[in-house]
């Protein structure tokens, strides 16, 4: 009997358990979100860029050099005994200092001998004179007889006259060898090199030493002939920047004093002269500038009109990539004119109303559909159906 109930018990029991399960699994099934597209378009930056007038700026390099350097030699001979203590190599001296100064005993002799001989001269010119004046008032009272230029002693007073003028020569060059005897410093100036020594015989014409000018230093830089075309109808007095990057780092202003007016055989580039005003800032306390110093100049070459500014790591191939009314991808020629620093600035090729991808995709190709950067994830391409 058990048996029987069992038989018809079990197939029910698997029936409803069946059911169950199945709507167990069904709710489940049901209670799992829906998955959500996944949207793959690249996300890039956009940006709408505008033409402005940009003020190009030209770089060079050159090294600082003394705009004048000076043999000093003495113009009489003697012993020196005296030298200017900064008179050595790297010394620093004012203009007018003595740098150097030889014994003046002989000469301020000559000077004395010269002037006594000009007093000599003046007094027989005196006598001449007196004498010719007494001969012309006798012939004054004698005008029927022949007087001679001789009688009148015409020859004697400009023999007379001479010996002045010859006195007064041999004074002035007494007075100038005398001033000789010193080695004056023409300029404020670096010692550069010294060739003598206390208690040493020079002789007329010997070199004493060498000094470079500081009041005022040159630069040559060289201008390439893709920057030639940038450079300002007129460079001179143009305002620069000189400076030098690193640890010693400095800045300097100066100004653009001339072009050499012609072009290096070898590099053919062009060359202007930059002017920098107390390079060692011994009056002006600015930083010191040695000679020998390569450093960079910098100054304003022309104003371009209406042109962009792009970053060049979004410039490839003189093409930039632009996004279309479709948010899709398109490439552009541009016209670039020209490299200055992180930058391309480009003449033609785009517009104000283009978008500039900024961050384009590594792979971009024509026609890929992106996604710009802050704008609503759920937005779909134009170009793809919604499902239903």
């Amino acid at each position: 009997m058990q048996a029987k109930i069992l038989k018809w018990i079990l197939p029910f029991t698997v029936l409803i358990v069946g059911v169950v399960g199945f709507k167990v699994i069904n709710a489940v099934a049901k209670s799992e979100p829906e998955k959500q597209e996944v949207d793959s378009r690249p996300v890039v930056e956009v940006e709408t860029i505008t033409a402005q007038d940009h003020q190009v700026v030209i770089q060079s390099y050159g090294e600082v050099k003394p705009l004048e350097s000076t043999q000093l030699s003495i113009q009489v001979s003697g012993e020196v005994e005296y030298w200017h203590p900064n008179f050595v190599e790297g010394g620093l001296v004012q203009k007018g200092e003595v740098l150097l100064r030889i014994e003046q005993d002989n000469y301020e002799a000559a000077l004395l001998q010269a002037e006594a001989e000009l007093a000599r001269a003046e007094a027989q010119l005196i006598e001449e004179q007196a004498q010719a004046d007494v001969a012309a008032d006798e012939a004054r009272r004698f005008p029927n007889k022949k007087h001679t230029d001789l009688f009148l002693r015409k020859p004697q007073v400009m023999s007379a006259k001479a010996s002045v003028k010859s006195a007064k020569a041999a004074l002035q060059r007494a007075k100038r060898d005398l001033e000789n005897c010193e080695v004056i410093a023409p300029y404020n100036a670096l010692v550069v090199k010294k060739d003598v020594g206390l208690g040493q015989f020079v002789s007329m014409g010997s070199s004493v030493g060498t000094v470079n000018n500081i009041e005022t230093a040159e630069v040559i830089i060289p201008i390439a002939g893709f920057d030639s075309v940038f450079l300002p109808e007129r460079v001179s007095g143009l305002a620069a920047t000189v400076y030098q990057r690193g640890v010693n780092a400095f800045t300097r202003e100066a100004v653009i004093d001339r072009d050499l007016g012609t072009v290096d055989q070898q590099t053919r580039m062009n060359n202007l002269v930059v002017r920098i005003n107390d390079p060692y800032g011994l009056t002006t306390r600015q930083p010191a500038i040695k000679y020998g110093t390569y450093v960079q100049v910098s100054f304003a070459g022309k104003t371009l009109k209406q042109i962009y500014r792009l970053p060049q790591d979004i410039v490839n191939n003189q093409s930039v990539w632009l996004l279309n009314q479709d948010n899709q991808l398109e490439p552009r020629k541009v016209q670039v004119i020209r490299e200055e620093g992180e930058f391309f600035l480009i003449g033609d090729g785009i517009t104000s109303r283009d978008k500039v991808v900024m961050t384009p995709p590594e792979y971009p190709q024509k026609g890929m559909e992106v996604k710009v950067a802050g704008t609503d994830s759920s937005s779909k391409p134009s170009s793809q159906p919604e499902k239903l």
